[in-house]
């Protein structure tokens, strides 16, 4: 699917992948302008990790897009209603969601959805962000870790923290 004017999944919005393209989304469909094949997973999928990252309901992020909000307007709203995470969690967030397939649990995902995309011999294609970036005709980022989709750096000492372990499970709970 090309052309339909959403936003790369790397994008950000106050710091948080992911959360701007689902609101373009939601947009898109309010127009009636989002293509039948994205309809039937709103809501579902990535939309699912990321309402629940923020301890939202998915109907209350179309409530605020139907009424207008900006994006950003939208995402305090969800902090506000939810939950504000801290740097460390928004950080973790955005690596994890930045290497989504990449050698875990939804890489059985990524080479299905290849396939059905007709991309199998596209072996630069490790994450489903960049599935979804070149299924849209948008150029892959080559290499999520030289901080090509990053708009922010987390200071040496918050890296440390997010890869400590022991910190990791207190910053999660």
């Amino acid at each position: 699917m090309k052309n339909v004017r959403l936003r790369s999944p790397c994008e950000k919005v106050d710091g948080l992948v992911y959360f701007g393209r689902m609101v373009d989304q939601i947009r898109a469909h309010a127009k009636g302008e989002l293509p039948p094949e994205y309809q039937a997973s709103l809501g579902e999928g990535l939309d699912e990790h990321c309402v629940n990252f923020l301890a939202v309901s998915y109907n209350l992020v179309v409530q605020y897009v139907n009424e207008g909000l900006s994006d950003r307007a939208i995402l305090q709203s969800c902090f506000g209603m939810g939950h504000r995470p801290s740097e460390a969690e928004i950080y973790m967030w955005n690596e994890f969601m930045l290497k989504r397939g990449w050698h875990e649990d939804a890489s059985q995902t990524l080479k299905q959805m290849k396939r059905e995309e007709g991309l199998t011999a596209r072996s630069e294609i490790e994450t489903i962000f960049q599935l979804i970036d070149v299924a849209e005709g948008r150029a892959p980022h080559t290499n999520h870790y030289d901080g090509s989709c990053r708009r922010h750096q987390p200071s040496p000492q918050l890296a440390c923290l997010a890869f400590n372990g022991a910190a990791t499970k207190s910053v999660l709970q």
